[in-house]
């Protein structure tokens, strides 16, 4: 009998063991591997959505599963993509902020996972966007590496846009900006999520400071044209070395002319 019980004592033992394996393994097989949290991931290129090639290509669902924090837009260019804290919000032309369903798509979007690498403070006076990005920049330990870019607080203006869904044939973004609607805020709290990317991204992403801008209600937000940032804020950077592209395989990508220099015109649509 003691024998019995001996052998039935073992054998619950093992059980105990393959289970908690089982349970460990799903756990780690859930969790984002730790190269990933250090990949700036993309969808298609910016040059392509500059020539209107505003198809969704990838689902919402799937682009959370590379990053909780981000920045891009919607099929036919409905709106602004704000990714924060894992939440994928939509800021619309009508001035409102939405969550965004899992099965909604995306032709242009940046995310990665947030981890507080280096803070800086910005100056002693408050800066418009365009005195940020140029004395941040100098702040920056090298311009040759990709930052996911946090800032939160009050910020004493606001002025961002948002671009109405485009129809078919579609415009170019030059184009379709011209029907871009503007918000301006006034001593509004939030935060400012986008990201740094080196110069020689140029036809791949925004060189330099691409910015948006979530309330902390979840309201009112969308791509930051213009702010004012007090004295002293706190920067977050996520100094993020890998980079994943996915490339859309099909529809007007795979037939656009991306030989172009198109910073100019990208230039005078994101201000």
């Amino acid at each position: 009998m003691d024998s019995l019980k001996f052998v039935l004592g073992i054998g619950l033992a093992i059980v105990l063991v393959f289970a908690a394996s089982s349970v460990y393994s799903h756990f780690v097989k859930a969790a984002p591997a730790p190269a990933d949290r250090e990949t700036f991931y993309q969808v298609s290129t910016i040059d392509a959505l500059m020539q209107g090639v505003f198809d969704g290509v990838q689902p919402v669902g799937e682009l959370k599963k590379h990053g909780d924090f981000g920045i891009g837009t919607f099929d036919a260019l409905d709106g602004e993509m704000i990714v924060l804290d894992g939440v994928v919000y939509q800021a619309k032309a009508d001035g409102h902020v939405y969550p965004a369903a899992d099965n909604e798509t995306t032709p242009f979007a940046t995310v990665t996972y947030f981890d507080d690498d280096l803070s800086s403070l910005t100056t002693g006076q408050p800066m418009n966007l365009s005195v940020f990005t140029s004395t941040m920049e100098k702040q920056l330990p090298t311009g040759n590496m990709i930052y996911a870019v946090r800032m939160h607080g009050t910020f004493p203006t606001m002025k961002v846009r948002a671009i109405p869904a485009q129809q078919k044939p579609y415009p170019t973004l030059s184009n379709a900006s011209l029907q871009q609607s503007v918000y301006r805020y006034s001593d509004t709290t939030g935060t400012v999520i986008g990201f740094y990317t080196p110069v020689f991204f140029r036809g791949l992403n925004v060189a330099g400071y691409h910015l948006h801008y979530l309330s902390d209600d979840h309201t009112t937000g969308g791509h930051i044209l213009d702010f004012t940032v007090p004295a002293n804020m706190t920067v977050e950077y996520d100094i993020t070395p890998g980079f994943t592209m996915a490339l859309p395989t099909n529809g007007t990508f795979t037939g656009v002319d991306l030989s172009q220099d198109l910073s100019g015109a990208l230039a005078k649509v994101e201000k």
